[in-house]
């Protein structure tokens, strides 16, 4: 599917995996980012040399460092759970050539609202885990399987601790202005969210409150005295996949949260996570975009050279990048065919610790502006509008840039009349991500 906006327009991706993205980086070798290339081609060889020198963040590797071992590396450097290896709906042959081999199951869990199975393995003692992988691949070539990837805050390292999330309201009823938000636990006693109904859920612990899932969860359906989000007193459904687990973040905890978000009936859901392309993440988000869901990602905040992050280069996700209080791109931004829409991201205040307010800036923060818009349109237009509902944003869309779509501000800016002042709410501090 493709949302119109005059013959400049270009495909953004839409449920059911038919978006076709932006142009290609200028610059860049060709291909889908993320997608495979045979490495033998030159384009292959190209790709290659430019992705070792571009993948895996510093602050992503550091994520292992301050595992205590919880953590360990892929082959290609990004930060995954210690000796777990996941299969993607695992058929009982590849079941049985796995367990044959020495592979042991640790865990299963059906995720019946995305119709997906996962299942976690651990390899025979003395195989690596990228070897794990290999054999699997080998025994089972039509398999899906997939090292179990962690995630972090679009441009820094979640909060290690926080404390137990506060009771939440009763589960909302109706779907009228309903959202879903997948990060820290969220703050419910802050003023600036009090108001609104949030059911909140923990898939590595308890959900424990953290200053970035209180601030973005404001930006959704905060409402207090001078300060509004975009979908201000909206109802939210808040996934904590992080719950203070050094292994929080991880591909099977993200499955499970869309799968709830799923059951739920959630068709927003906001998530300013990033990582590599993962098969287990990719499915989720698929299969939820093939129910009706909208997916709402941040770009991320590694700089223009940075490779695609995930899942906001999913072609089912809406990808965002942040501009500031003038509405120019922030120069950590993210580039890229990823990038979908621009909207206020720095110069700009969110919930804070304790009782107020925090200036932000990131990714992070522009990504729930466009998720309570998208919210806000899907109220017209009922729950099979997502096309419409995107193409009333892409009509707002203020070109930036580049005439036409462009890989730094996607179909242009957003939401500028959504960005609150630091000065209107006292805001101090700052929260980069």
């Amino acid at each position: 599917m493709a949302v119109s906006a005059g013959p400049a327009a270009a495909q953004i991706g839409l449920p059911g995996g038919i978006g076709g993205g932006l142009p290609q980086t200028p610059g860049l070798p060709g291909g889908t980012p993320g997608l495979p290339v045979d490495p033998g081609s030159l384009q292959g060889l190209a790709r290659g040399r430019l992705e070792r020198g571009l993948e895996v963040p510093a602050r992503l590797q550091g994520l292992i460092r301050r595992s205590d071992g919880a953590l360990e590396a892929d082959p290609e450097g990004w930060p995954v759970v210690r000796g777990e290896v996941v299969a993607v709906d695992l058929s009982p042959e590849g079941r049985r050539r796995a367990l044959d081999a020495g592979f042991v199951v640790v865990r299963e869990e059906r995720l019946t609202a995305l119709d997906m199975t996962t299942v976690v393995l651990t390899p025979p003692r003395g195989l690596s885990l990228g070897r794990a992988v290999e054999r699997l691949r080998d025994l089972d070539p039509g398999g899906s399987y997939a090292f179990n990837h962690v995630h972090a805050p679009a441009g820094e390292l979640a909060e290690a601790g926080g404390a137990p999330a506060p009771a939440a309201f009763p589960a909302p009823q109706g779907g009228r202005g309903r959202m879903g938000l997948i990060d820290t636990g969220v703050d419910v006693r802050h003023p600036a969210v009090a108001g609104a109904r949030i059911v909140q859920r923990g898939f590595a612990g308890p959900a424990r409150a953290a200053p970035h899932g209180t601030a973005v969860a404001s930006l959704m359906v905060g409402q207090a005295g001078a300060f509004a989000g975009a979908a201000p007193g909206g109802e939210l459904y808040a996934a904590d996949v992080y719950g203070g687990s050094a292994a929080g973040g991880s591909a099977t905890g993200l499955a499970q949260a869309l799968a709830w978000m799923a059951e739920n009936e959630v068709p927003v859901v906001n998530v300013s996570l990033v990582g590599p392309r993962n098969a287990v993440v990719e499915a989720a988000v698929r299969r939820a975009g093939s129910r009706g869901m909208l997916i709402v990602a941040a770009v991320g905040n590694d700089g223009p050279s940075a490779p695609p992050l995930y899942p906001a280069a999913y072609p089912d996700v809406v990808g965002v990048t942040a501009v500031n209080g003038r509405g120019r791109v922030l120069p950590e931004s993210g580039r890229g065919p990823q990038v979908d829409f621009a909207a206020p991201g720095a110069d700009m205040a969110a919930a804070g610790s304790g009782q107020g307010y925090v200036n932000v800036r990131g990714s992070s923060f522009a990504a729930p502006l466009v998720a309570g818009l998208l919210s806000q349109r899907l109220q017209r237009t009922g729950r099979s509008g997502a096309e419409a509902a995107l193409g009333e944003v892409s009509t707002m869309a203020v070109d930036a840039g580049a005439r036409g779509p462009d890989p730094i501000y996607g179909r242009g800016v957003v939401a500028m009349d959504r960005r609150v002042a630091p000065d209107q709410v006292g805001a101090r501090g700052q929260l980069n991500r």
